[in-house]
């Protein structure tokens, strides 16, 4: 494995476990060049490919690493940390295997992500649809930020959405 820090390709496993029930392997290494530490993670590809079909109707193999790539935009200068982000694809992986045998649709993964990331944060969730709903206008975004306001699971270390949201959430607490 190539350190991150130096680029050499001598290092040693430090630690080993199991994680996503058992579907991975995280392994801390260390460099034995620079002595840094850093993570890795190993899984077992996927024997059965899985098509995702497009909105267009094109048909591509499904890549774990767009989704991700995808969330990590959303949630650019968010306090999401990368272990939520991969809980969310992890989540997606497994609602997409039980529920897909070899083609799935785009829409599905979608509405996936997007549930499971407004639970997380709802203004990454809110950039999210924003790009994976394809808006035709604002009007349409803003009754999606509406929505997603008075949605009432408040996701705790979160600021409201709106300006008059926080106003009536400090006469609730003033009462």
């Amino acid at each position: 494995m190539q350190c991150p820090f130096c680029g050499s390709h001598k290092d040693k496993v430090v630690d080993s476990r199991s994680t996503d029930g058992g579907r991975s392997i995280r392994r801390r290494r260390q460099c034995l060049s620079c002595n840094r530490r850093f993570t890795t993670y190993e899984r077992i590809e996927e024997v059965s490919r899985i098509t995702v079909i497009k909105k267009d109707g094109s048909r591509v193999p499904y890549d774990r690493g767009r989704i991700l790539a995808g969330l990590q935009r959303a949630c650019y200068k968010r306090p999401v940390s990368d272990e939520q982000l991969r809980e969310i694809v992890d989540k997606t992986e497994e609602s997409i295997f039980n529920n897909y045998d070899k083609e799935v649709p785009t829409s599905f993964i979608g509405d996936t992500v997007s549930e499971l990331l407004k639970k997380v944060d709802k203004i990454a969730y809110i950039r999210f649809a924003s790009v994976y709903r394809e808006f035709r206008d604002v009007g349409e975004l803003i009754e999606e930020a509406q929505q997603a306001r008075n949605s009432p699971d408040e996701t705790p270390g979160q600021g409201v959405l709106f300006e008059n949201n926080r106003k009536t959430n400090q006469n609730k607490k003033r009462k």
